[in-house]
């Protein structure tokens, strides 16, 4: 067996059939298996399953994506992974395209692709925004250089190799989504990750949607788990750590930037438009006044994409390397 399809269902009754049919659309269906995992439904998604004898069937009682997941990958007998969410749908190629993209980059653990929205762009703009954004992120360099801002993939957009989950362990239940913790996990030790640059699943956004209705799913939620790789990555990246320079010095940033130094940083400096001294003693300078690039570590911690872009462009006329002596994160 090539590629397993791993997808969990909870209550879909009316969108499941739609989400098996696009698989079963794909152009090799003859190497890949569906282990769909009906997580306790209360509606009738599980007689729906039933009747559907080309898949692999686990049923248990709910009790949440993570053990569902776990479920499935240990069910799996693919040599390549991909997930998949029953109100979502495949492309006829994606599955094709992935895993020739797997076979022909053997040094690329996760392959992603990028993802048609399937959302009202006017009413849930903040969701097709990040959408654009993790489409912009095709090239390997650009993936891992950009994973601390956001996870650069939309979950079932993913396949990746068996191994990986066999070496690194799948996924992790705790406050956090699951699905970001276990990217940068394995980015951690080492994975590579890439990009098909075609859209090969349509990723439709309910109201119902896990990341809008789970607690751990919210910010701090998020940053609480990514200042822990982050700040991994400072230690092994930063030629200058501990110390750090945080680009951005309003309350909210501040707050998220102490967990770093609870981890081992030391922040020298924020930048932001008015110098001063905040209570803590900690320097706040102008942006014009920032150490040369050899001279410091600059981490600029700013949510708005827009300005981000404004940072970065600046941080590249004064000569600033990304991965060398900065790194943008959020």
């Amino acid at each position: 067996m090539k590629v397993s399809v791993i997808m969990p269902v909870y209550n879909a009754e009316k969108t499941v059939l739609q989400a098996l049919d696009s698989l079963r659309s794909q152009t090799v269906v003859q190497s890949m298996e569906i282990v769909g995992i009906n997580d306790g439904s209360t509606d009738g998604t599980l007689e729906i399953l039933r009747k559907q004898p080309d898949i692999k069937l686990l049923d248990h009682s709910h009790r949440g994506i993570v053990p569902t997941l776990n479920d499935g990958l240990a069910a799996a007998n693919g040599e390549y992974i991909a997930r998949m969410d029953a109100d979502d749908l495949c492309h006829p190629e994606r599955i094709q395209q992935q895993a020739m993209y797997l076979d022909t980059h053997p040094d690329i653990g996760i392959v992603s692709c990028k993802v048609a929205y399937g959302g009202d762009r006017d009413k849930q703009a903040g969701y097709a925004t990040y959408v654009d954004w993790i489409n912009s992120l095709i090239e390997q360099g650009d993936i891992a250089l950009n994973r601390f801002v956001e996870s650069p993939f939309a979950h079932p957009s993913v396949m990746f190799r068996r191994d990986l989950f066999e070496n690194y362990g799948g996924y992790r239940d705790g406050p956090f989504p699951e699905d970001y913790e276990l990217w940068l996990r394995w980015m951690e030790n080492g994975v590579r990750c890439g990009k098909v640059d075609q859209e090969l699943i349509t990723w439709n956004d309910p109201t119902t949607r896990l990341s809008r209705t789970d607690k751990r799913y919210s910010i701090d939620a998020f940053y609480e788990m990514k200042a822990e790789y982050l700040s991994a990555w400072l230690k092994k990246n930063n030629p200058h750590y501990p110390d750090i320079i945080i680009w951005g010095a309003g309350r909210v940033t501040r707050k998220r930037a102490e967990i770093l130094t609870r981890h081992g940083s030391r922040i020298t400096h924020y930048i932001d438009l008015k110098p001063r001294t905040l209570n803590c003693g900690t320097p706040v300078i102008h942006h014009n006044d920032i150490p040369e690039p050899g001279n410091c570590f600059i981490l600029p911690m700013i949510g708005n994409r827009g300005i981000r872009e404004k940072i970065r462009a600046f941080l590249r006329e004064r000569g600033f390397t990304e991965g060398k002596n900065c790194l943008f994160a959020a």
